[in-house]
């Protein structure tokens, strides 16, 4: 079955873009902007806190990684880049690429993403490069001047804080409406309160000491693990509800661990899947010993992907029929899995037969 779709190209096809400007923010971080062709700028419109996925070929083998958008929404792309030692991607973009290089990136997507008319209340919680969602969707929804945004920020150093001069900018536009709150781990402040790491206890007295918890109405978090289940912990000891709570997770070393284990799946059998994508549906006999991601790979080369490891939520598909296992899953909400949303890189075929519509 075949269904043509005229409106948008396939958000799992890669266009190039020029690179507009790079700007070295610190000694390892980088903000890259990019100009959209004008045929694919409706495609590339972004909702503050979606990523892009990137995509560079090394010695005829393919690489993807997923980077937050950190423009607020209506503006052009632009994404921010902590090199990490060894990294494939993230030295090659702060270190060597220039305005003029053509960059491969699929259409922004990912559901970690706010409503700039919704107003409000909204506390951010970021660490590190996890900054990067923060900044778009902090100066997205502060264009509405009945939006209240409050920063907590956690770096090692003051060196190493990513966007310092953005962050201290809006600061002085939105004046009370934006609380911004350094934390630094390893440089001593004049305060207590703010030497240290984002864990549990600081939190709770972060937020006794700066947000009215019980107003929130969204709360914001991107770090790495630890960090964030802290901070839910934290949010629901103050009566947050987990409705309110949007996590971006991310890994700079090993990815999360399996949360059931693979032996859960009998090695030999088949299911017949079928996938769904750009209206166009294909059905295969797929082991279930293989991720669906993986399995369809080999009979579709269009399927939309990054980091494969659970985080980013690229190859979020909604389960039309059939039953599937997801081993780990730190990119969907609860009632998008609720929903039958899956992340594919993370599931096995359980039934006889399974349709997944990345469409959904």
């Amino acid at each position: 079955m075949t269904v043509d779709h005229a409106v948008a190209p396939s958000r799992a096809a890669f266009h190039r873009l020029t690179v507009a400007d790079v700007e070295r923010l610190t000694d390892d971080s980088a903000a890259i902007t990019f100009d959209v062709p004008s045929d694919l700028r409706g495609a590339f419109d972004f909702a503050a806190g979606q990523s892009l996925t990137l995509r560079r070929t090394i010695d005829g083998a393919e690489h993807r990684r997923s980077y937050s958008i950190c423009a607020p929404a209506g503006a052009r792309p632009r994404i921010g880049v902590r090199e990490i030692p060894g990294g494939l991607f993230s030295s090659w973009l702060v270190r060597e690429v220039r305005p003029g290089d053509g960059v491969e990136a699929q259409r922004p997507s990912g559901g970690f993403r706010a409503d700039p008319g919704t107003g409000g209340r909204h506390l951010c919680v970021a660490a590190g490069s996890g900054i990067t969602p923060m900044l778009s969707i902090a100066s997205t929804v502060l264009a509405d001047p009945d939006a209240e945004v409050t920063l907590l920020y956690g770096n090692r150093t003051s060196g190493s804080v990513m966007f310092a001069e953005e962050l201290a900018d809006l600061k002085d536009r939105y004046g009370p409406r934006f609380q911004l709150v350094h934390v630094l781990s390893r440089e001593p402040r004049g305060v207590e309160l703010f030497s240290g790491r984002l864990e549990a206890d600081r939190l709770r007295r972060l937020l006794a000491a700066f947000v009215p918890v019980a107003a929130l109405d969204h709360v914001w978090l991107c770090g790495p693990l630890g960090m964030i289940a802290d901070a839910r912990e934290v949010l629901a000891e103050a009566g947050v509800d987990a409705s309110r709570i949007h996590v971006e997770l991310f890994y700079v070393d090993e990815p999360p661990p399996e949360v059931r284990r693979p032996d859960e799946i009998v090695s030999g059998e088949t299911s017949d899947v079928t996938i769904v994508l750009d209206g166009r549906a294909t059905t295969a006999a797929l082991p279930r010993d293989r991720t669906l991601l993986d399995g369809a790979t080999a009979g579709r080369n269009d399927l939309p992907f990054a980091c494969k490891g659970g985080v980013c939520g690229t190859c979020r598909a909604r389960v039309r029929a059939g039953e599937v296992d997801m081993r780990r899953n730190y990119a969907l909400e609860p009632d998008e899995v609720d929903a039958g949303f899956v992340l594919t890189c993370q599931s096995f075929a359980v039934s006889d037969a399974v349709t997944v519509d990345y469409d959904a």
